[in-house]
């Protein structure tokens, strides 16, 4: 196609506002779209295109049709194209001309699907035309062409101005529209590649060939496609006897019926059309014959038993055998729709054979009337039965069975013929029912589907699972318990809630996570429910919390506060006893403590086991998560921030935890949802498990609406610093020694590599001294995130306000604090080897307002302290988790917290730091659902890739 002078905004614009009528040609592509003033002044100015006068027939104010003169500007349909597409996003653009951007976009539809074919116009020149159009694509082209505007097919005439144009023909539409159809199809495909195609100068982007000579090639190529007929099957069963059913007399019949291309609704059977003469004959076209043998001889070979009828002398009907038929219902109707031929079976008989799958209890507890936890024991089994239905009505196995054994196609079954494939019915026979385990049945029941045999079945619920699968779906319309007399506190709505829920769940035998936002309270609403177990002798009993050993100490002050008078006993440190293990009350410990002495408290006969920061048993293969599992308990409650933090493994590892079972095998959870989900192909599966997950974790933030109105606002800040010049040089350094060595190394010793130069690098993000690992090193003017800080702190402690600063570092929490103390600033530092008492005396501390900043390690600190004292939080390095940054931040912005909360993130400019903070705002859309694996992840990055995230982009200082 000839490359022609784009249009100006303004010239797009001035042409769409004009009237556009299509002047067809010959070829099609010859064809012009006229555009003219609808208001009659002078048509717009376009480079290279000269007014004409044209005498169009238009309608006058009261509607007569005239022949009238109009200056308009004509553009070749290839100029016309980009005016067109574009006019349709202009309010101010003419109907007609808006009308042609829509035919214009049909075009390219039909031309980006393959439907193009060569030929010749009327004068014999070689044409590009829209084609093969079924029905589907007729039905489009008459439904635009309905719309046409009447000015776009008010066409030029000869007739001279001010003619009555009342008895002048205009141009009907459907043909109009597709003149213009062929126009685009005739001139886009016109490239200098086309040779290669037709072996000859024909079809390209050249002047017009005339080729008289080539008129039986182009009647060929329309043959059997749009400049004829279509091919359909109607099948027709045998005759059989009405009374008894037994017999079926004669042969399925296969009739071939032929559809007419240019009139869709005009249909025949083979007979009838061989049998024409005459004028009849022109009902289909005068090669109607020919084009129905030359589709019969795709569709035989696409579909063998059609083979008879090439030989036949009228090609009307073939028999089919048995096999045939029930191939016929398969693939073979498959095949014979890939050649373009429709098989039509008959109304009468039912055919739709479907199978589900019916879940609940079994024998004495199918009689159950209520949604108890009885039939959920981990010894019961539910029962998963077959329902089989034929066009919408259930069969008994019995009548299965007469389906299955008949081995034809049709058979007689309650008093109505049945066309079915008898392996189809073979195969619903075999189906057996079987049992399921219980939290099998109640994830099949929650999700409405069932692998069987690697098969997705629909699934229902009857009976008290049913009932179960009701009251539990939606966890925030759990039935309101009352607040124990006990609690010592008013708990909010949100508070309220939770307890409700945490309280049915455990009351049905099934676990819970409580996954609400750090700081929103979900101590007082565990203490909470603790208390209302009490109330119940078949609930009541000792609690046991596992946690953080920095969380210890917060624990027992807030069960001395909201519970007083519960014994709470902490097991930890080396004069622990499991002797005296209290029958009531709270128990304490650590995850390291409970890995230890596990067998110990397994036998303490526990009413409740929680796991507090449950992500620490996100691992299932860790010895940490195995002790856990094993200590046994009436309810299990997980209590976590982020239920999430890496993969959706680790929530399979907490929910498989609180409620065994749930989510099946691990293996089986990857292969049926996790990889769907994180790979974000599958948005069903999404879906899916959020129904299976959705009753068992209770998931509210912050942002909520009616969560934490309470709360001030939190205002987030990047700041951008430069590296110093000792910093750009250790850092250029380490790029180029360690590219090279990675890309030389694989396996092991390649990732091995890659996680060693993101450590390096981010330590002389840092600072120099971290990364050298200087002893006593001087600090200031080595680091442009030092210096930012020094100017924070500065602020800050003027406006006499406390501080947070995380690190993941310890070595740079170190440094920090000698530098601070250097400059006469009060801090404390906490890290993972600070004693559980010295902790709590920190965090008292801070509170009290003894020390204004406090160094925190991310990994030590970052879950379970109250540290509302603080009104600003500094993250001195970024974690590769944006929710475990965000939980961090937590320990300042939570319940409690009164004043505004200001949060800086200090980024290095350039750096792989600069990159990753890129990727986090990604990451943090994607937290609870799918994140990538950190610095494990980034080990699988090409050298490439690897070298575009590290390489320092910015100059600096």
């Amino acid at each position: 196609m000839q490359m022609c002078p784009a249009f100006s905004p303004a010239e797009v614009r001035a042409l769409s506002a004009c009237a556009a009528v299509f002047v067809p040609g010959d070829p099609a592509r010859a064809g012009s779209l006229a555009f003219f003033p609808a208001e009659g002044s002078g048509p717009p100015e376009v480079p290279g295109a000269q007014p004409r006068e044209l005498s169009l027939v238009l309608p006058d104010e009261d509607g007569t049709l005239r022949v009238r003169p109009v200056h308009a500007t004509l553009l070749p349909v290839a100029r016309a194209l980009p005016v067109l597409t574009r006019a349709r996003v202009h309010d101010d653009a003419h109907p007609s001309t808006a009308f042609w951007g829509g035919a214009v976009l049909l075009a390219l539809d039909l031309l980006a699907r393959g439907l193009l074919l060569p030929g010749l116009s009327p004068a014999d020149h070689d044409a590009w035309r829209c084609g093969p159009l079924g029905p589907g694509e007729l039905a489009r082209v008459r439904e635009l062409a309905a719309s046409m505007p009447p000015v776009a097919h008010c066409g030029p005439v000869a007739a001279p101005p001010g003619s009555d144009a009342a008895e002048l023909p205009l141009a009907e539409p459907e043909r109009l529209l597709r003149h213009f159809l062929d126009a685009v199809a005739d001139t886009l495909p016109r490239t200098a590649a086309a040779p290669a195609l037709t072996g000859s100068d024909a079809y390209t982007a050249g002047p017009p060939q005339h080729l008289p000579g080539q008129r039986a090639w182009a009647a060929d190529v329309a043959a059997g496609h749009d400049a004829g007929v279509r091919l359909s099957l109607r099948i027709e069963t045998p005759a059989g006897d009405e009374e008894s059913g037994a017999e079926v007399v004669g042969a399925f019949r296969a009739v071939l019926q032929l559809h007419s291309l240019s009139d869709p609704g005009r249909i025949a059977d083979a007979a009838e059309v061989w049998a024409a003469t005459g004028a009849d004959d022109g009902a289909f076209g005068p090669r109607a014959r020919v084009d129905a043998l030359l589709a019969l001889r795709r569709a035989a070979g696409a579909w063998a038993p059609l083979s008879p009828l090439l030989a036949a002398g009228v090609p009307d009907t073939v028999e089919l055998a048995d096999e045939e038929v029930a191939e016929l219902l398969g693939e073979g109707q498959k095949a014979l729709a890939g050649a373009g031929v429709e098989v039509h079976w008959p109304r009468e008989p039912a055919r739709e054979l479907t199978a589900r799958g019916v879940v609940g209890p079994g024998g004495e507890a199918a009689g159950r009337q209520d949604a108890g936890a009885g039939f959920l024991s981990a010894d019961s089994l539910l029962t998963f039965s077959w329902r089989f239905s034929l066009g919408g009505r259930g069969l008994t196995r019995e009548e299965l069975d007469v389906l299955a054994e008949a081995k034809r196609p049709l058979v007689r079954l309650r008093d109505q013929w049945v066309l079915i494939d008898p392996a189809q019915a073979g195969r619903a026979r075999d189906r057996r029912d079987h049992t399921l385990a219980p939290m099998e049945a109640v994830g099949a029941a929650l999700t409405g589907a069932a692998d069987v045999g690697g098969e997705r079945v629909e699934v229902r619920a009857s009976g008290a699972l049913e009932e179960l699968r009701a009251r539990i779906a939606d966890p925030h319309r759990a039935e309101p318990v009352p607040v124990p007399e006990g609690l010592a506190a008013t708990l909010r709505d949100y508070q309220q809630r939770g307890l409700s829920w945490l309280a049915g769940m455990t009351s049905l035998g099934l676990g819970a996570c409580l996954a609400d936002d750090m700081g929103l309270g979900k101590t007082v609403t565990l203490i909470a429910l603790h208390l209302h177990r009490q109330a119940d002798p078949a609930t009541a009993g000792p609690t046991l919390v596992v946690c953080p050993a920095s969380l210890m100490g917060n624990w027992q002050r807030e069960i001395e506060r909201f519970a007083p008078g519960t014994p709470v006993r902490r097991y930890h440190g080396a004069s622990r006893a499991a002797a005296g293990l209290p029958a009531e009350g709270f128990v304490l410990t650590t995850y390291g403590t409970m890995r230890l002495d596990a067998a110990a408290l397994a036998g303490a006969g526990w009413g409740m086991v929680v796991a507090d920061e449950a992500q620490h048993v996100k691992n299932p293969y860790s010895s940490t998560a195995r002790r856990l599992r094993a200590i046994p308990a009436k309810a299990r409650v997980a209590l976590t921030g982020t239920p999430v933090e890496n993969n959706l493994s680790e929530l399979w590892a907490v929910l498989d935890w609180t409620t065994p079972g749930l989510l099946g095998r691990l293996g089986t959870f990857r292969r049926v949802y996790a990889r769907a989900v994180e790979s974000g192909d599958d948005p069903a599966a999404a879906r899916r498990l959020a129904r299976l997950v959705g009753p068992f974790l209770l998931r509210r933030r912050k942002s909520d609406p009616g969560i934490a109105p309470e709360l001030p606002p939190k205002t987030e800040t990047d700041h951008a610093v430069g590296l110093t010049a000792e910093q750009t040089g250790l850092y250029e350094a380490v790029v180029r020694e360690t590219l090279a060595a990675v890309a030389a190394a694989d396996g092991m010793e390649r990732r091995g590599l890659i996680v060693q130069l993101l450590t390096s690098l981010k330590q002389i993000c840092n600072h120099p001294a971290q990364y050298l690992k200087e002893d006593r090193p001087r600090v200031g003017g080595r680091s442009g995130k030092v210096e930012l800080l020094d100017e924070l702190l500065d602020t800050i402690l003027a406006e006499g306000a406390g501080v947070l600063l995380f690190t993941q570092y310890v070595r740079m929490g170190r440094l920090l604090e000698r530098h601070l103390a250097a400059r006469g600033v009060a801090t404390q530092f906490l890290h993972g080897q600070t004693p559980i008492p010295a902790r709590e005396e920190m965090v008292r501390r801070f509170q009290d307002g003894e020390v204004p900043v406090f160094l925190l390690s991310l990994k030590a600190a970052g879950t379970g302290l109250n540290l509302t004292r603080a009104e600003h939080v500094i993250h001195v390095d970024r974690w590769w988790n944006p929710a475990v940054e965000a939980q961090a931040t937590d320990r300042a912005y939570r319940i409690g917290q009164t004043r505004p909360v200001q949060v800086h993130r200090i980024v290095t400019e350039g750096t792989i730091e600069d990159r990753i903070a890129e990727l986090l705002v990604r990451k943090q859309a994607l937290a609870d659902a799918v994140l990538t694996g950190g610095e494990a992840a980034l080990t699988e990055l090409s050298d490439a890739e690897l070298a575009e995230l590290v390489t320092l982009r910015t100059a600096t200082r």
